[in-house]
């Protein structure tokens, strides 16, 4: 069964860093991306950043230059590294995972806030 679980959110100030783990059970080898999307209050869900099973990565413009995707040496688990955050990164993040064929998959989200 696929299971995806995150942890690593918390209250950090404006400027801090914070650091998101999610570990993927199931299957690796059909792990075709993994990634982060976030969810503020009102908001609808969106990408933050995501990583191929090639290593090729992608980044929300609101988070380049700040925000770093990368995956373990397991290749079961991914990390979100958030340097200089701010007010507007508060959120709920959730780990995605899509598999083949194309399967989608979520954790249960872990809240990130960020006090000004």
């Amino acid at each position: 069964q696929v299971q995806l679980v995150e942890s690593g959110g918390g209250l950090v100030q404006a400027g801090g860093s914070l650091s998101l783990s999610c570990v993927f059970s199931g299957n690796i080898f059909s792990i075709q991306t993994m990634g982060w999307y976030r969810q503020a209050p009102e908001k609808s869900r969106e990408l933050v950043a995501v990583i191929t099973d090639r290593n090729t990565t992608n980044y929300a413009e609101s988070v380049k230059g700040r925000f770093t995707i990368s995956r373990g040496n397991a290749k079961n688990t991914v990390f979100l590294q958030m340097n200089s955050l701010q007010p507007d990164d508060t959120a709920v993040y959730y780990c995605h995972a899509l598999l083949f064929p194309y399967r989608n998959y979520w954790g249960k989200g872990t809240l990130v806030t960020v006090s000004s």
